[in-house]
């Protein structure tokens, strides 16, 4: 498959990323730059040195100039959140950095499909639209993908159920604004707070209470949890990417939760961040209008107020 990826930032983000593709043969690429060349080539040498156990791919280390032709760029490169420190702490320095690389790689790749990985993600996808010339649909923000995974995988704990049987989304800001959408949320089209009362098993499942607060709590303190204990998050965010990444190269039109710009969609206007959206070969190619309840929406609108009053103090 030719298929070209860059990576902009070699850091812990990037490079299992980067080690994710290769593995899952999404790429027959993959591009890694970072300011700190020498990371960069070993990281790139690491995964290269087992690719004779996967599918084929070119990976390298490289310059701007070498993301010439790439079909996707994800932008990872910024400072890493340290422990007790919010996403949106880091926005200036980060935006700053970001600020810097949109020239370079834009001029080099300016037919790419743009994914946003570095935080504050909602902020710096808003840049990215502002600044950098790129078409609207082809700028997409990771967003609360990592959010709707971590709920999804906190709801089949509850309920002893396989992943993919819940369905159920993260809302808004990357952040401590984000929300989940109750009302849609279910198991195999059951309502999710209905589900008990609809289970005949023959095992004797006891369920304990889902408390709606709890499981929202869990969601947006799970980074926080995990950067204090390890240092980093960065599996379960490149999983994520990696499936954005599938759902463009193999055209396989996806409903995802991912950030982008807001033009009136429940009243709200620029400003990005998340709902659901359709991402396919061409990118972001539309938003799927949900039936949220009143409150729902209000909360969408108070996270996109966050954020707003996070970027009129930032200077793109």
């Amino acid at each position: 498959m030719g298929n070209k990826i860059t990576i902009i930032g070699s850091g812990s983000v990037g490079s299992t990323i980067a080690y994710t593709l290769a593995v899952q043969g999404q790429a027959s690429e993959i591009v890694m730059i970072d300011i700190n060349l020498e990371k960069s080539l070993g990281e790139a040498l690491d995964i290269r040195q087992g690719m004779s156990f996967c599918d084929p791919v070119k990976i390298y280390a490289g310059s701007y100039q070498d993301a010439k032709d790439s079909d996707i760029v994800i932008l990872t490169s910024g400072v890493a959140r340290k422990p007790g420190q919010s996403r949106l702490d880091l926005a200036q320095t980060n935006v700053n950095i970001t600020g810097s690389i949109i020239p370079e790689i834009t001029k080099a790749a300016p037919n790419a499909i743009y994914i946003i990985v570095a935080n504050p993600v909602d902020i710096l996808t808003y840049q990215f639209h502002k600044v950098s010339g790129i078409p609207a649909n082809r700028i997409i923000g990771s967003g609360t993908a990592l959010d709707t995974a971590r709920l999804r995988a906190r709801l089949a704990e509850h309920y002893h159920l396989a992943q993919q049987n819940v369905h159920a989304y993260v809302f808004g800001e990357h952040g401590d604004s984000s929300f989940v959408p109750w009302s849609l949320c279910n198991i195999s089209t059951v309502p999710i707070d209905d589900f008990v009362n609809h289970v005949r098993s023959t095992e004797g499942h006891l369920y304990p209470e889902l408390v709606h607060d709890e499981v929202e709590q869990y969601v947006r303190k799970s980074g926080g949890r995990i950067i204090a204990r390890k240092g980093a998050t960065f599996y379960a965010i490149a999983i994520s990417v990696c499936h954005i990444c599938r759902c463009i190269s193999f055209d396989t039109e996806t409903t995802l939760s991912v950030s982008d710009m807001m033009n009136g969609e429940y009243g709200i206007n620029d400003v990005c961040l998340s709902t659901l959206s359709l991402v396919g070969s061409d990118g972001i190619t539309g938003k799927v209008l949900l039936p949220m309840t009143d409150s729902e929406i209000a909360s969408l609108r108070n996270s996109a107020d966050c954020l707003k009053s996070i970027i009129k103090e930032l200077k793109f």
